[in-house]
Order: structure tokens, then C-alpha cells, then sequence
């Protein structure tokens, strides 16, 4: 994890990093000094692998795996219980925090107080079927690019872990899940581990306020994913649905002068947990009032 600390009293932000994203990812850099710039602490929850050395376990990080998350919120909160906590999830790291937040439901740490995904792959199962057709292939090709070395040096020092025939084969990122992220977590495929994994399955259970922002020309998701999560919205006062036309990727560019773009999702997923903040502050001052009022003088 990488960190900064705020006076004492000030919230807390923890942010989750996309697939094979790095504390040089431009959004990183972007968002964290958003937070930084309202006088929050900040947390970079670097997944398992993308610290810069690998990983010293047979395991790694994927889209579902929630259990270090889980770990990082409850040890932040037991060094400081009397801090407010705030989270972002990136791509990936939203579909994390997102599945989370559903296992969790009405169970969450009294301390948090709101969340805010960008660009999530919702169904992992379409996103991977998405990503392997047309432009979007370039994407795959840049992910893959760093994901076959590491699972190459992984079954150096784990030689009867993998098949490296099937870690070489893999072209896309359905048969790199299939071959090295479902047998490396105990999932039975890539079909079985999407299925188990893909947040669009939990927004049901969500019981935070969270902001879903995603661009409709996203090359990860074909259209008929965003309509399904805007369904599940409708019913879930929970989740707060900003779906812009355009934006690709974790990319919400926006501006009129070229060499000071403004990057709009670092923005206004920092303006929403300023916000989130902001209302428990209000509402526990109301409540506050509201018991001295009924205290007999």
C-alpha cells in the first residue's frame, strides 16, 4: 500500500487501481491529488503483483477477489476508528469494491460513508467476449502484454502450478483467465470465475451510497450491460447512476484547451465523497440536536 497521512479527524481515502495498474497510472496520480487537495489522507491499495516485485504466493488479484480489501478497510479502521473512510475503485478495482459492498450489504464498517466506481467491467463474461473484437483488441493486447510474463515467472517458482504451453497460447484475455487466473484462484474456468465474480450480480445487496460512472462508448462493455445495471439502479436507492456518452475507458477527458485537459471522473468521483461526507456531517449534527432537544434541562 502506498499512503499519506492528514490531520487527525480528516476522512480517509482509499482508492483500487485497475488490471495491471501501477502508482504511475495516470488516473492514480490524478485522483489521489484530488483527495489530497481537500486535506484527506489517501491509500493506494496496490494489488497483489503490481507493487513492482511479484508476488511470493502461488496467488494473485483478479476481479473477484475481495478478501484483501476486506483486510485493508479493517485495519485502517481499527488504527483509526474515529476517522470517516471514503473509496474509489478504478476499473477492475470497482468491480471489486462493488462485489464487496454487495457480500457486506447492511454489514458494512459504521466508519465508511461512501464509494464511487469508474468504468466497471459489470459482467466480466461479456466484457471479456467485448474486448477481444475490433479496436478494443488493442486494449486486450496491452493488458496481456504484462499479464503472460508474470504468470510465466509465477510457474518458474511454481513449476506444477500452470501449463505454460496454455500460458503461451493465450491471445486474449478470456483464454489468459481460462488458463492462468481460473486454475490459480480454484475456480472450475474462465466461465465459472466470471460468473462467481462479476459485480453486476451484487448491486443488488448494495447498501452505501455509490456512484457508478461509465462512458457508453466504454470498449469493454457492449450497451446492453449498462442497460441491465440501469435496471437494477432503478430499484437500489443506493446507487447513484452517471452514465455519459462518451469517455472510453477510465478516460472522461473533457476541456477546451489542449495541454490543460480536465480529467472529469478523478473529479467527480472525489466531488461525490465530498459530498457523502458532507451529509453525514449535516445529518449527524441534526441528530445531535435533535437528542439535546429531548434532554430535560
Amino acid at each position: 500500500m502506498l499512503r499519506m497521512d492528514a490531520p487527525p479527524g480528516a476522512p480517509r481515502f482509499l482508492l483500487l487501481h485497475g488490471l495491471e495498474g501501477t502508482p504511475r497510472s495516470h488516473y492514480v496520480f490524478e485522483i489521489l491529488s484530488r483527495a489530497r487537495q481537500r486535506g484527506w489522507a489517501t491509500d493506494l491499495l496496490l494489488f497483489r503483483s503490481c507493487a513492482g516485485e511479484p508476488n511470493r504466493l502461488p496467488r494473485s488479484y483478479h476481479s473477484g477477489e475481495t478478501g484483501d480489501l476486506d483486510f485493508v478497510v479493517r485495519r485502517l479502521i481499527e488504527i483509526e476508528p474515529d476517522r470517516p473512510l471514503v473509496i474509489t475503485g478504478v476499473s477492475l478495482g470497482g468491480n471489486v469494491l462493488l462485489k464487496w459492498l454487495g457480500e457486506l450489504g447492511e454489514q458494512l464498517p459504521r466508519q465508511l460513508r461512501g464509494a464511487a466506481v469508474v468504468s466497471v467491467p459489470f459482467d466480466l463474461a461479456r466484457s471479456a467476449r467485448r474486448i477481444d473484437r475490433g479496436f478494443s483488441r488493442v486494449y486486450q493486447w496491452h493488458f496481456l502484454r504484462t499479464l503472460r510474463p508474470k504468470a510465466l515467472e509465477k510457474l518458474r517458482r511454481f513449476p506444477d502450478l500452470l501449463s505454460t504451453d496454455a500460458i503461451a497460447a493465450a491471445r486474449s484475455i478470456y483464454s489468459f483467465d481460462h488458463a492462468v487466473t481460473a486454475p490459480l484462484h480454484g475456480f472450475e474456468s474462465a466461465d465459472d470465475y466470471y460468473a462467481r465474480s462479476s459485480s453486476i450480480h451484487f448491486l443488488a445487496r448494495i447498501r452505501l451510497p455509490t456512484l457508478l460512472l461509465s462512458a457508453e462508448d466504454d470498449p469493454f462493455l457492449p450497451p446492453d450491460v449498462l442497460d441491465d445495471v440501469r435496471r437494477i439502479a432503478n430499484i437500489n436507492p443506493a446507487l447513484q447512476v452517471e452514465f455519459v456518452k462518451r469517455g472510453g475507458h477510465v478516460g472522461f477527458i473533457a476541456g477546451t484547451v489542449p495541454w490543460k485537459p480536465i480529467y472529469y471522473a478523478e473529479h467527480r468521483c472525489v466531488a461525490f465523497l465530498a459530498d457523502r461526507l458532507q451529509r453525514r456531517v449535516v445529518s449527524d449534527g441534526v441528530a445531535s440536536a435533535a437528542g439535546s432537544a429531548r434532554t430535560p434541562v
